[in-house]
This record gives structure tokens, sequence and C-alpha cells, in this order.
């Protein structure tokens, strides 16, 4: 099958732990590779935010990378794109007369909206991936969300016209069906992890300033709605144990970071000061060495889509202890890979870590179980797997009809402007 992947802001070679740059370029970068390796021809479709990148980038797993001209070649955050996406969608349009794919597979709601308008001209059916709705967003950040107004309303209408939605988690199924979305045409496929990269096997970064019996580790973009102080005041009430926080800017720019300097202070209000430590911005080949050195991780969000930190600890054979949120309500089980507690919720999650450090037995049992569910359930291949069974099933009709047209946006006004 020839599968084009929508992805404007997120591409699959940008460098991890940068600004925006976090689960759905990783996402984008491994679905493609396992389709491919599975057969299938897959192009992804990025906007161009460098000057210097090339057209076109056939990568090393075997997908191609178009860098799409809409918008100045430079980086551009993501709530500001929506300006430039007219000129994306003119280029899928004119792209795909000459390279039509058999589906589309759109990641975030401003792709889904560039692919709806650029594929209802050649009758290409087009799957949906929100990674994050901006109903939730709104919901947790309240006035601090700096999405376009527009983009509930927009994601309402995407997914009413989208052949079908691939959801990441339970917990999203929900969310969409609350928009009125019919639940026969959501499709669950999780998120993956590479279990060879990331297993119990191999160095532990043991030497990373550790200097108390336990280390506690939480990895991810340094933004407060992951929680990071919440850690940190669980921090008072876990004796013996340090917490190391791994993201955010390059080890240099530390210093002058505002979420690290206000995590900062509040651990020195905490009193945890000398047993907090950031590491910055970390490579993917050194991850899985600081998962090892933890024993345990912490995902404690506010909310999470889903959540890859969790799935790769649980790879690695590291207990995790998730909030009972998102998508880690589906991939960490209560009780038998970790455990789940509230968000926002520091004395709880105290509490809880307190009982793990004290028991090893259940820190290992938990370990055991996560690297199993974890390369029975979420590696890449069976993901991939899953996604095709999933365009096969959302998009049949249309795949045996390929003179069909895809179903019309004019139903409703949206104002998309040019670049």
């Amino acid at each position: 099958m020839k599968i084009a992947m929508v992805s404007e802001h997120a591409s699959p070679l940008a460098t991890l732990g940068g600004v925006e740059c976090g689960g759905q370029n990783l996402h984008v970068a491994e679905l493609a590779s396992a389709l491919v390796r599975g057969g299938d021809e897959v192009t992804v479709y990025t906007r161009r935010d460098g000057r210097r990148l090339p057209e076109r980038v056939d990568t090393e797993q075997g997908y191609r990378v178009v860098h799409v001209p809409a918008g100045p070649p430079t980086y551009v955050p993501r709530d500001e794109l929506v300006p430039h996406l007219g000129a994306f969608a003119n280029f899928l349009t004119d792209s795909w007369r000459t390279d039509r794919p058999d589906v589309v597979h759109a990641h975030f709601w401003m792709s889904g909206l560039v692919s709806q308008l650029a594929a209802r001209t050649h009758g290409v059916p087009v799957v949906q991936t929100y990674h994050a709705l901006g109903a939730v967003k709104r919901r947790y950040q309240g006035s601090a969300d700096t999405s376009p107004p527009e983009r509930i309303r927009i994601e309402r209408l995407i997914g009413m016209k989208s052949a079908g939605i691939v959801a990441t988690c339970s917990d999203e199924v929900f969310e969409l069906v609350r928009m009125g979305i019919p639940r026969s045409r959501i499709a669950v496929v999780p998120c993956g992890v590479d279990c060879d990269q990331f297993s119990p096997q191999g160095d532990a970064a043991e030497g990373m300033g550790r200097r108390r019996t336990y280390r506690v580790l939480s990895v991810g973009r340094l933004v407060p709605r992951k929680g990071f102080d919440c850690a940190i005041a669980a921090m008072a009430t876990v004796p013996d144990t340090e917490l190391v926080i791994a993201g955010g800017p390059t080890k240099a720019g530390l210093r002058n970071d505002g979420e690290v300097c206000r995590l900062r202070e509040m651990a020195q209000w905490f009193g945890v000061a000398d047993r907090v430590h950031f590491t910055g911005r970390m490579s993917r080949d050194h991850m899985p060495e600081l998962i090892r050195s933890a024993d345990a991780v912490v995902c404690v969000p506010w909310y999470e889509p889903f959540g890859i930190v969790a799935l790769e600890a649980m790879a690695c054979g590291r207990p995790v202890v998730a909030a009972s949120v998102g998508g880690l309500v589906d991939t960490v089980v209560h009780g038998v890979t970790g455990e789940h507690v509230p968000a926002r919720r520091p004395e709880v999650l105290g509490a809880t870590l307190r009982t793990l450090m004290a028991d090893p037995v259940r820190r290992q049992t938990y370990g055991v179980a996560g690297r199993d569910r974890a390369t029975s359930r979420y590696s890449w291949d069976r993901v991939a797997a899953d996604t095709m069974r999933a365009y096969r099933r959302l998009t049949d009709r249309r795949l045996t009809d390929v003179h069909g047209a895809a179903p019309a946006m004019a139903d409703e006004s949206v104002a998309v402007g040019g670049s």
C-alpha cells in the first residue's frame, strides 16, 4: 500500500527533546519505519523549517520525507502555523496529482485539515490521529492554552469528515464520542516502543551524580503539565532517594531556563534541592542506560495523550508510578507493571514511592511484568500491523472504489490563510 503520512510540525527527522519535539515525532518515525518493513511504501510530508533542508530525504529506514514549503523556512511555533496551512494543502494537492497515495494518515489536527483539503480533490481516504485534543488541552490549561481559537471546532469537523480515526488510547475514544464521532469509526492503536533499544540488558548510568540509596527518574519536556513539580514535592516524604529529571534544554541552557528555575526554587522550598538533579536534554541513545539506572520511573502529568516514557521504562524492566490519566491508564497496569496515583497529589505519590522503595521484590516483579507487556503488546511491528488493519477496516469502501470522491468540507466554513 502507498501511504502518505502528514505531520505538519513534527518531523520524523527532528532531534527529540527540543522545542515541540517529542512523542509525535517519534511516533511518525517509528510507525513509518515499521510499515516499510512490512512491505508498504511511506512518504512523510512535514513543513520545511530550515533553509538548508533538502526537498526530499530518503531515510535509511526506507521511508521518504518531503519538506513542504509552507511559510518561512525557519522554526515557527505550531500554534502560529494556521496562516501557512493553505500553502501546505496546495502543495499536497499538486503532489498527489502525479503521486496519488492509497491512504493518507494525518497526525495532529492541522495535518488533518490540510490532508482533508488536499485529499478531496483526488478521492483519497484520510485516516486521522490527533495525538492531543484541543478540548482536553483547554480543560486542563484554561487561559494558558495558546491553541488557535478555532482548533476545537476544526477537530470535530475533521473527525466527521475522515474515513476513520486511529486513537492511541481508550480515554481518547471517550473524548471523541463526546465530540459526536461514531464509535464504529474509531480504532484504538497504541504507540509503540523499540524493545531492542530499550531493554533490561545493558549498562546503567550509575555515575550520573548518584549519592543516595534509591533513584527515581522522570523524563519529558519541561512544561508545567508534565508534573515535575509534583514529583519534587513528593521527594520531601521519600527519604534517601534522589530524583533525576531528564529533558528540556541542553545542559548549558539549564541555568537560564524559566521552568528549570521554577522547579529548582520549589526543590529549595521543600528542602530537597540536594536530591533533585537535572540532566538537560539527553540523546535517545543514552536514554536506556539512564532508565536502567533508576529504581522506579515516575510519570505524573496532569494529562497525557499517551505517555511513551512509561512504555520505555517498562521495556527496560523498571516499575512505573504513573498518574491515572489518558494513555497511562491503558499502558501501566496497576498492581502488575506499576502503580497508578491521582494526578497533582504529591502526598499520594510520596506514600507510593516510600512503599515501593522499601520493597525490592515488588519492584523486580513489576519490572519483569512490564518488560513482558511491552514486548507482547507494544512492539512497533505489532503497532504497524494493527495500524494497517485499521487502514483497511476504516477505508474499505473507498479503497475498493478509487473513483469515489472524498466528502467535501464545504458544509462548514473553515478559513485557512495562505503563506
